[in-house]
């Protein structure tokens, strides 16, 4: 059973991949307290928790906001998170197990069936494909520090991520990236997928400005 702190902070966490929490939201705490029914004491150590991790900042007098990052410090965690994609990619081409390669092909299929049938339309379910599509490459890499720490870093991204998804193109540019990765996985071809993982999650500064601007 998990104990307040961590049903607060799952709560949080909940809402920052929903969408429902985003860059620069402020986290009502009193809210938060009467709706899971914690005290006061876990509200305030897990918000020392999720300040440790980078995740929100406290503000004098304002409460918690989700963190919200600078072009600058947006760029360096991308720098970071497309390092931790492609080697959780890289290993999982080392170390695919058969149930994992079956789980692998079934999301990458469902984001081709998205991009032909749907294109452009509804990016947010198509965002909530993507995430299972990297969640089943980092488990498949069997490391759970590195899954966790993929797990931070795309927490402070996701809103970004899922703004991408808006523009006209980038699902089907996503779906077939996809493909590319899963095809280099299950041929075992480690380099290749974890340069092809890294290279997928980047964004060129024009494009990081523009998500800014747009999440502003």
């Amino acid at each position: 059973m998990p104990n307040q702190t961590d049903t607060i902070i799952s709560t949080i966490f909940d809402r920052i991949e929903a969408g429902k929490l985003n860059p620069g939201d402020l986290v009502d705490e009193p809210a938060l307290i009467a709706e899971t029914g914690v005290s006061r004491t876990p509200m305030r150590e897990a918000m020392i928790r999720l300040e440790t991790a980078g995740l929100i900042k406290r503000m004098p007098r304002k409460g918690a906001m989700v963190f919200k990052p600078t072009l600058e410090e947006f760029l360096a965690i991308l720098e970071v998170h497309a390092k931790l994609e492609g080697q959780a990619a890289g290993l999982a081409a080392r170390r695919l197990s058969p149930s994992f390669a079956a789980k692998l092909e079934q999301v990458t299929k469902s984001c081709e069936d998205h991009a032909a049938t749907l294109g452009d339309r509804d990016p947010d379910r198509y965002y909530q494909l993507n995430m299972a599509f990297h969640a089943r490459v980092a488990e498949a890499a069997g490391n759970p520090f590195l899954l966790d720490m993929i797990k931070i870093n795309a927490r402070k991204l996701m809103a970004y991520y899922r703004a991408r998804y808006h523009y006209k193109g980038v699902i089907a540019e996503s779906a077939a990236e996809h493909r590319e990765i899963t095809t280099l996985i299950l041929n075992r071809d480690a380099a290749g997928a974890e340069a092809a993982m890294a290279r997928h999650v980047q964004f060129d500064h024009v494009t990081a400005m523009d998500l800014l601007a747009a999440l502003g």
